[in-house]
């Protein structure tokens, strides 16, 4: 089982703005009177870009889809929500908080994966939660441990934790569950995404252990991490509003580690995290101020992984 891919699934934006509908409870969007007068998604597509060409340059496969811009989807760049991969043949299908962002789940975007000769076996197909007004936001809601497979998620209006066991029944993992939270206007409100604050790596973990504020639950969480042999590299609060928990290990084409972050993640961090993470893993970093000013996510979000096997 491998705890990273060397191919990626990243969809270039056509309606990027800042979303009314996830606004709600993602905190870390905000409204920047600098990009008020801009054209928002070009300086988002920009962005996409440059992010695609250095993990290209870098070996990395990444499978692009251009959004049309006919569904009016603001945060189809995110698809790592809606969508996930697996080594088994397997995709799931999750439920959305934000009812503009169900129309991201496109049956194009996975036949295009098919015409590049990935192996499809099974959709799991869990968007009729949202009937119920339940949710669970694939790899936002979900930080997988595939190799030692434990689904580590914090709780929250995006992730149900019945949602969370069912997920764990249909493809054997087991669940680490706790809630983590963010100071917004000296409030203690729960983070939207668990992978906002946390990133599991081969050999290590980036977490923000502040953001949980049960004890227990994080003794819990410490435990596993420790179990499964990772080095904890553990970040602040203000380094997790820079997006420094946002972080996604993938391969190059020789299954080396690359930890890709955006430009401020990498800048919040402290010369011996950086120094950590580099132990295990080569450290690639871009701009994305614009998306992660107005989306309210960063580099992580912006990469499907495709586990998925290959004909031939």
């Amino acid at each position: 089982m491998l705890q990273s891919t060397n191919t990626i699934l990243m969809i270039r934006p056509a309606t990027f703005r800042l979303n009314e509908e996830t606004a709600i409870n993602n905190y870390y969007q905000t409204t920047s009177e600098n990009l008020k007068s801009k054209d928002v998604n070009k300086l988002a597509q920009e962005e996409f870009d440059s992010l695609v060409q250095k993990l290209r340059d870098t070996a990395v496969n990444v499978v692009i889809f251009n959004d049309d811009g006919s569904q009016d989807t603001p945060d189809s760049v995110f698809p790592n929500n809606w969508v996930s991969f697996h080594q088994n043949g397997d995709v799931a299908l999750y439920p959305m908080f934000a009812e503009n962002r169900r129309r991201e789940r496109r049956e194009e975007v996975i036949l295009q994966l098919e015409n590049e000769g990935f192996k499809i076996k099974n959709i799991v197909d869990y968007s009729a939660a949202e009937k119920e007004e339940l949710f669970l936001e694939g790899t936002g809601s979900l930080v997988l441990d595939r190799v030692n497979r434990k689904a580590y998620c914090a709780l929250s209006p995006r992730a149900d934790e019945e949602l969370l066991i069912e997920f764990c029944e249909d493809f054997e993992y087991t669940p680490v569950v706790f809630t983590a939270y963010q100071t917004v206007e000296n409030k203690r409100l729960p983070i939207y995404h668990t992978n906002v604050m946390m990133c599991i790596a081969k050999d290590f973990a980036v977490i923000c252990l502040d953001c949980i504020d049960d004890v227990k639950e994080r003794k819990n969480v410490v435990k596993h991490l420790k179990e499964d042999r990772k080095e904890i590299i553990s970040i602040s609060e203000e380094q997790v509003n820079h997006f420094a928990g946002n972080m996604l290990e993938v391969s190059d084409s020789k299954g080396n580690s690359i930890t890709v972050m955006s430009q401020s993640a990498y800048e919040s961090l402290t010369q011996a995290q950086v120094a950590s993470i580099e132990k295990y893993s080569k450290i690639l970093s871009s701009p994305l101020n614009t998306i992660e000013t107005l989306g309210g996510g960063s580099a992580r979000c912006m990469m499907a992984e495709v586990f998925l096997p290959k004909e031939g």
